[in-house]
């Protein structure tokens, strides 16, 4: 694979930001989202930055992009995906490696015991070895210290931006009309919303067995958006064995574009998203940017993504998640003004310009 570097020229230049962007470019969701937004505010708010973007093969991007990043003249090299090239002490780059989370730590099952040995080799050596590491949440800098040994003084929590459409409200009958042709089935009925991969860390089972105390009568249609293998197959067994579901709740796997998600969370009456570990909790931010209310879980960083609008509930507990349900569904005025309130949270702590800001003077404490 052809090594591209992409830069961004300014009249004037006041620090050269080199990215291990292969995320970037190849992952539409997640790590993708993450490093696309970053760079993109970084230029929209510091035209004077110059970015370079680094896509290579693998044994180039882990033991030689340090090199390629100095030979640039980057003043700094930032792994946007839990990883760092080996050579970037070596070269004497001042270097970042944002963490998202230590699933294969907290969450061991998810992962094969080889692919849990590169992890630890690729991802725990980075956070070491970095001249500083990003932590997306409070929750993600406690676990990098507790596995990795890294000290306080080396980490900073600046939150996960949020790609920009989310921000700005989208209005109801767009909305209607968008979810109207993206899932027609719903005949504009109300829905409940989940988003996120379909795995057993994102509790879909517990939140579908939660779904099935609710009374027949007041059963909203359940979307969930995302996708998954062997747990997916599992939650499907357990709908299709509980017969009168099979209407009602449906997994969609081609949902991609921002627009259409941003649509779903402003006509959903909520979303659930009670997992058990998470990084960060994106489509919790994503929600209540669009005023949809949240339930959520009580553990890892979603107390911190949610803030107090959100109603939040033990992942363990299918009764607690189904008491929360009920009730939500059962009081129009809460849930508007929990959407209120957790748009406002989000708006305060997670503000694009503020973090943004944070990387950057980042960068320039580096240099």
């Amino acid at each position: 694979m052809t090594l591209f570097c992409f830069f961004f020229y300014n009249f004037v230049t006041i620090m050269k930001i080199g990215y291990d962007a292969k995320r970037y470019f190849h992952n539409r969701t997640g790590l993708g989202n993450y490093s696309r937004t970053l760079v993109g505010n970084i230029s929209a708010l510091y035209p004077e930055v110059e970015t370079c973007l680094y896509d290579s093969k693998a044994l180039e991007r882990t033991f030689r992009l340090g090199a390629k990043a100095k030979n640039d003249g980057c003043d700094v090299f930032h792994g946007l995906s839990n990883e760092l090239p080996r050579d970037t002490a070596r070269q004497g780059i001042p270097s970042i490696v944002t963490m998202h989370d230590v699933a294969w730590r907290t969450f061991p099952d998810m992962y094969k015991p080889w692919d849990r040995v590169i992890y630890d080799w690729k991802y725990g050596w980075s956070a070491r070895h970095a001249t500083h590491v990003v932590c997306i949440s409070e929750s993600t800098k406690r676990d990098v210290m507790r596995f990795y040994n890294v000290p306080e003084q080396r980490i900073s929590v600046i939150y996960q931006p949020v790609q920009p459409t989310f921000y700005e409200p989208m209005d109801k009958k767009d909305a209607a009309k968008i979810v109207g042709e993206a899932l027609p089935y719903l005949n504009g009925e109300p829905f409940i919303l989940t988003v996120g991969s379909i795995n057993s860390r994102k509790n879909l089972l517990g939140m579908v067995e939660a779904y099935e105390q609710l009374p027949h009568d007041n059963r909203p249609h359940f979307v969930v958006v995302g996708n998954g293998r062997e747990y997916r197959k599992q939650v499907e067994y357990y709908i299709s064995d509980r017969g009168g579901m099979d209407g009602v709740i449906h997994i969609e796997s081609n949902i991609h574009d921002a627009q259409t998600l941003k649509a779903l969370y402003a006509q959903a009456q909520l979303l659930m998203y009670p997992s058990f570990y998470e990084g960060f909790g994106l489509p919790v931010v994503e929600a209540a940017l669009q005023c949809c209310p949240v339930i959520t879980s009580n553990v890892s960083s979603l107390p911190e993504a949610a803030g107090d609008a959100a109603i939040q509930c033990s992942p363990s507990s299918v009764d607690e998640i189904a008491e929360a349900l009920r009730h939500l569904l059962d009081n129009d005025t809460e849930r508007e003004e929990r959407g209120i309130r957790a748009r406002q949270y989000c708006m305060e702590n997670f503000d694009t310009e503020k973090l943004t800001r944070q990387i950057y003077d980042l960068y320039q404490s580096l240099c």
